[in-house]
């Protein structure tokens, strides 16, 4: 049986792949609905206009890299108060307390493992979830 948790997941990441094993994961398990962007520019757009209920970022992008597309995020009154989370190869490399220093609410490694996905931003951003499994 699957149940929604009414919540909207900003996706932010250049590789596709990743992008669609999130997104199924998300929708899923989670029951979210998942907005995709495959750039830093294509996400601070997609931010403004859909106003997620959270954001999952990837730190490492052409371009504007995460913490670029963070900084803007944070700079704009429509985006400032949404919440963000790196998904990165690079969580294992650096120190958890600048993630919150940049102004983010976590960090999650990649490579991340798809069945706890869910409830680990759930945890970070204090969600409530019922896991939507049938």
């Amino acid at each position: 049986m699957k149940t929604f948790n009414n919540k909207r997941i900003l996706f932010i990441d250049d590789e596709v792949h990743i992008r669609e094993v999130v997104q199924i994961c998300l929708e899923t398990l989670g029951g979210w609905d998942v907005i995709l962007a495959a750039s830093g520019r294509e996400g601070l757009v997609k931010a403004q206009i859909e106003k997620p209920d959270a954001i999952l970022l990837d730190m490492m992008m052409p371009g504007l890299d995460g913490i670029a597309v963070l900084q803007h995020l944070q700079s704009h009154s429509i985006t400032l108060s949404i919440p963000v989370i790196f998904l990165t190869a690079k969580a294992n490399l650096i120190e958890p307390e600048r993630f919150f220093e940049w102004g983010a609410k976590g960090a999650i490694a990649k490579p991340f493992n798809p069945l706890t996905l869910v409830s680990q931003i759930a945890e970070i951003l204090g969600w409530s979830i019922n896991l939507a499994l049938e």
